[in-house]
């Protein structure tokens, strides 16, 4: 039998749609990101973060946060999630002020509800132990705490942030629940391996769980100008007026991280560290280690000649793609674009984006 969520309030999702994923150019655009497109498995990544959900949260009951230009496309990815369950932003702002947004509407609908949080653009291997451990946290969330799920690293990574675990505070279904205190945003790589050899941090998922009125409260008392303009838009929720009183408020929001604006100072955060298969798909390197490979150690989609090339991967849906000799190295192929890279240097793939849109090149954005 599936595991069901037990709270005194209902317990909802909500996933963060938003996002660029401009190191995953030139496949991932503006108009459709990363996690639109169908990178790991044959569903998108918004698809299979919604599937995930399902089994202890109920579609009615799944919220998605997304800019305004998107909206369209979770709907058609998404056909079964209510119209009326699509956050809109006017525009981008930041993880605090969309999920504060998200926090607003749940808390509309259930002010005793607990919220889980979870990015669309993660890869989750494990997702079983990952509804598991959600439910574990929904118990901690239950009783007053900020959780979020600390993911145990693997490797000295500078790339993730990083969360410190304190006192042990409960065991829940096999998960050891620690009160969080401290986070570390992507440390040098010295840092980092003093941390993973410490055994007592883990990478920061962005996964949180928590009860909508305790979030609220944090941001009240260390965001009051975003709470003030949730306040604002609150009484509109649900009337004609919600989008005009929504684009003249959210003008004035503050661009802000979740982490630094809320989670760095919050006073009762407990952290549950798991192992989940976890990745963030950052760039196509990451994205490589965690597709199948051939006897050669290449990760290849499309029609293709691989001679004597090795360690590459190879994406190419619209034309046959003949390497010979090659090893290292990253290529995608689009109908109006061609990246080859070194894999080591797969985290500059921005750097192209951000050329591309120094040119007013916007139709290859």
């Amino acid at each position: 039998m599936s595991p069901k969520a037990e709270s005194r309030g209902l317990v909802y999702g909500f996933i963060m749609a938003g996002g660029v994923g401009t190191r995953l150019w030139p496949r991932s655009r503006k108009r459709v990101p990363k996690q639109f497109l169908d990178l790991t498995s044959n569903e998108t990544m918004l698809q299979d973060s919604y599937a995930r959900l399902l089994p202890i949260i109920p579609p009615e009951r799944i919220l998605v946060g997304v800019g305004i230009d998107h909206v369209a496309i979770v709907h058609e990815q998404l056909p079964n999630l209510p119209l009326d369950n699509i956050v809109a932003e006017p525009t981008g702002r930041g993880t605090a002020p969309a999920i504060g947004l998200g926090v607003l509407h749940i808390h509309h609908r259930d002010p005793e509800a607990a919220m889980v949080v979870v990015t669309a653009d993660h890869h989750i291997g494990g997702a079983a132990r990952f509804r598991h451990a959600l439910l574990a946290a929904v118990q901690m969330a239950e009783a007053g705490h900020l959780v979020t799920l600390g993911i145990t690293p693997t490797f000295p990574s500078t790339g993730y942030g990083y969360i410190r675990r304190g006192e042990s505070l409960d065991s829940i279904d096999g998960f050891d629940i620690y009160r969080a205190i401290r986070f570390t945003e992507k440390p040098d790589a010295t840092m980092a391996q003093a941390f993973l050899d410490s055994g007592l941090y883990s990478w920061n998922s962005g996964i949180f769980v928590w009860q909508v009125k305790a979030i609220r409260a944090e941001i009240a008392r260390q965001m009051p100008d975003l709470d003030a303009q949730l306040r604002q838009i609150e009484p509109a929720l649900g009337t004609p007026e919600e989008r005009a009183v929504l684009e003249r408020v959210w003008i004035g929001v503050h661009p802000q991280t979740i982490d630094y604006g809320i989670m760095e100072h919050a006073r009762d955060v407990a952290v549950i560290p798991v192992d989940i298969g976890w990745s963030d798909i950052g760039s196509w390197q990451t994205l490589m280690e965690l597709l199948p490979t051939d006897d050669s150690d290449n990760v290849l989609s499309g029609e293709h000649i691989a001679i004597d090339t090795h360690h590459t991967l190879i994406y190419s849906p619209n034309k046959l793609v003949a390497a010979i000799g090659i090893e290292g190295l990253i290529v995608v192929e689009t109908d109006d674009a061609l990246l080859i890279c070194s894999q080591d240097r797969c985290q500059d793939v921005r750097r192209i984006v951000d050329t591309l849109r120094k040119q007013g090149r916007e139709e290859l954005l």
